[in-house]
C-alpha cells in the first residue's frame, strides 16, 4: 500500500512538473498564443457545422488551442489561450485542472467557451481565478455525424466545445477547470 502512494506521489509530481507554465506565469508569448487561436477558431469554422452563427452571436470566446492532459492514477491538465471580445484579444488566460481515479496516458484537446451573454462575459472578466462549477457553468455542445450542433444548448449563457486531434472528442467534461488570467 506504501508503495502505491509513492508511486502515484512520484507520477503526480511528473505530471506537474510536465505541465506547469514557467516561473514567469506565462510560458508563450502573446504572438505564439494569438497565432494558434487564430488556427483554431479556422479549424472550428471549418470542423463545425453553424459554428460561424454562434461566433457571430457570442459576446466573446475564450479558446485554449491545446490543453494537455496526463496522468497515472492522479491526472492533471494544462493549457493556455486568449479571449477575444469583437474579434479582438482582450486577455490571456491558462487552464488547470486535476484528476484522481483510474487514468494512464495522455492527451490533447482544443476548448472554445463561448460567452452568449454580456452577463456571463462580465462575470467571468471580473473575476480572479474562474471555476467550472462553482462560479458558473459550460454547457457542452455535442455534434453529430455530420457536423451539424445541437442548437438547444446554444441559448445557454456559456456554451462551450470540445476538439480532439482527430475531431470532436466525446465523454469530456470542464467540470473543476480553473481559468486564470495571465499577466503580461
Amino acid at each position: 500500500m506504501r508503495q502505491g502512494m509513492r508511486r502515484a506521489g512520484m507520477a503526480l509530481m511528473l505530471v506537474v512538473a510536465f505541465l506547469a507554465p514557467q516561473q514567469n506565469g506565462f510560458a508563450k508569448t502573446a504572438a505564439e498564443i494569438d497565432t494558434k487561436v487564430d488556427t483554431s477558431l479556422e479549424k472550428f469554422q471549418n470542423q463545425v457545422y453553424g459554428a460561424k452563427d454562434i461566433m457571430a452571436k457570442a459576446e466573446g470566446v475564450l479558446v485554449f488551442p491545446r490543453v494537455y492532459k496526463g496522468g497515472i492514477g492522479i491526472g492533471a491538465e494544462y493549457g493556455e489561450g486568449a479571449l477575444r471580445v469583437g474579434g479582438k484579444t482582450v486577455d490571456y488566460y491558462n487552464t488547470v485542472s486535476g484528476s484522481i481515479g483510474f487514468q494512464l496516458g495522455g492527451q490533447a484537446k482544443t476548448v472554445y467557451i463561448f460567452f452568449m451573454e454580456d452577463a456571463a462575459l462580465a462575470n467571468f472578466r471580473q473575476s480572479h481565478g474562474w471555476k467550472v462549477g462553482v462560479d458558473g457553468s459550460i454547457a457542452l455542445i455535442s455534434v453529430g455525424a455530420d457536423g451539424s450542433i445541437d442548437t438547444m444548448k446554444t441559448n445557454e449563457p456559456i456554451v462551450g466545445f470540445i476538439l480532439g486531434q482527430k475531431g470532436l472528442m466525446y465523454n469530456l467534461t470542464l467540470e473543476g477547470s480553473k481559468f486564470t488570467k495571465l499577466k503580461r
